[in-house]
């Protein structure tokens, strides 16, 4: 199985047709330099104890330690996704922090140094994911660009760690299929491209989720075979 994670959300309305599609997660985005969809923290709380039955992930660009910790608590989410860099002994810290809260650290893939960054956080978190951003451009992004990276460095990636690895960045119906053939991600996480008029879009979701089971079986398939 390849776990789906919903993000941007919205509302109430898009929490619940992402779950009742199938998410395993849905992601909810905090101010930061980039993306599409910024809820203030008490909204996103207020969406995530109406809607159960998903983790709840808080993306955050955040990177001191109490002020994330705060964050988290005044999010009410059980997941947060840190969308900067982070250096190991923060995440330990975070961890001892708030160790009832998942940890997901975003590495951007941007060259061959992503598959070592990959791997120094990998101890300190319960899960990567492999976004698009440009961490060091002068105008900075941190996720939401709908643009697809090299999807051969994300799978050496996934190879090189034994944490759970979630590819993001420019999915969508047409090409979901092939990245989980090639990269072997434990999920998929989908923005931009399933919201051509801003709000999330059945048709487009409903076929995300058909492609990624399609592609899913298929793996398993290779695997037992």
């Amino acid at each position: 199985m390849v776990c789906v994670k919903i993000c941007c959300i919205q509302s109430v309305q898009e929490a619940e047709l992402a779950v009742r599609h199938g998410a395993h997660a849905i992601g909810f985005v905090s101010s930061m330099p980039s993306g599409t969809g910024m809820l203030p923290d008490e909204q996103i709380r207020d969406i995530a104890a109406r809607v159960p039955g998903a983790r709840h992930f808080l993306l955050t660009a955040k990177q001191e330690v109490a002020a994330i910790a705060e964050q988290v608590r005044e999010a009410g989410t059980d997941t947060v996704q840190l969308v900067d860099r982070m250096a190991p002994a923060e995440l330990a810290r975070l961890r001892r922090e708030i160790p009832e809260v998942s940890l997901v650290q975003v590495v951007h893939v941007v060259g061959p140094d992503s598959i070592s960054e990959a791997r120094q956080v990998e101890p300190h978190v319960d899960a990567i994911l492999l976004d698009s951003g440009q961490p060091d451009a002068p105008d900075r992004t941190l996720g939401g660009t709908g643009l697809v990276h090299d999807w051969g460095l994300s799978a050496q990636i996934v190879r090189s760690v034994s944490c759970p690895v979630f590819l993001a960045g420019g999915l969508d119906p047409d090409n979901v299929g092939e990245a989980i053939r090639r990269v072997r991600p434990y999920g998929v996480d989908v923005c931009s491209r399933l919201r051509p008029q801003g709000e999330l879009d059945e048709r487009l979701l409903s076929r995300f989720f058909e492609e990624v089971g399609r592609a899913a079986a298929e793996v398993r398939g290779e695997g037992s075979g």
